[in-house]
């Protein structure tokens, strides 16, 4: 499997490190087109043919509500000059021409933008996943987490607790259209495969030289039809020794 590495780490949102440390999101610059966006795409490319029941969910009677995340990235892409609208399809980055099916939204929005998208809409006063295009998870699988709430989601996350999960949720219902947050989380890790599912059950590996460090920049929209929210992952995995001096006193490296 081809290793596909960042040159750089990038920007960190001033409370990295913290929980749930959001910052305001430049809605300009809300998808990232960076030195590895074409290798990354192409796995996602590799990974929406041969294993697409596992980087692909929807419950039904949701259809419409991943049409609206299309159009919002699609509304956005038009904005930015590296995407071309042509007609019923788009020219990519990275000159991939990517067909606007909207019969497929999910699979369409896996194929234009680097970002992982996942779906949430509120029940009984959580935040559940309801869909998602997941092609670089972090040691978790996206058939466990459909249909959970925030807190059962993040159940594996040591110190996401209740009382955490009740200010996320409160920030998360707080949202409004055209107002994005963001954040970053990170983490050594010894493999640098983008594609890393790892089940709850399955039992903890063993890690070895932890020679790359990987982080998520994390997007938090308000979708304007629905009212559900948009969480869009950017995955940037570096060599350790690409972090600056200062990303290392962040990262505690």
């Amino acid at each position: 499997m081809r290793t596909i590495l960042q040159k750089a780490l990038g920007e960190l949102p001033p409370g990295f490190g913290r929980l749930p440390g959001v910052a305001p999101m430049d809605l300009a610059r809300w998808l990232v087109v960076d030195d590895a966006y074409g290798a990354q795409m192409a796995e996602r490319e590799r990974l929406l043919r041969e294993r697409r029941a596992e980087v692909v969910a929807l419950e039904p009677g949701r259809e419409a509500l991943a049409g609206e995340a299309l159009e919002m990235v699609l509304a956005h892409l038009a904005e930015r000059a590296a995407w071309r609208p042509e007609g019923g399809a788009v020219l990519c980055p990275d000159d991939r021409r990517v067909e606007i099916d909207r019969a497929d939204p999910l699979g369409t929005l896996g194929r234009l933008v680097a970002e992982d998208i996942c779906l949430l809409e509120p029940r009984e006063g959580a935040q559940v996943l309801v869909g998602a295009v997941l092609c670089f998870p972090s040691r978790w699988v996206l058939a466990e987490k459909m249909g959970r709430a925030m807190l059962r989601i993040h159940a594996p996350v040591p110190g996401y607790g209740a009382d955490l999960n009740a200010r996320v949720e409160r920030m998360m219902g707080a949202l409004r259209p055209g107002v994005g947050l963001w954040r970053a989380n990170g983490h050594f890790h010894s493999d640098p495969t983008l594609f890393l599912p790892r089940s709850e059950v399955a039992e903890k590996e063993w890690e070895a030289e932890a020679r790359y460090f990987r982080s998520e920049r994390q997007g938090l929209l308000r979708m304007p039809e629905s009212g559900a929210t948009l969480f869009s992952i950017h995955t940037t995995v570096v060599a350790a020794g690409a972090l600056t001096p200062e990303q290392r006193d962040m990262v505690g490296g």
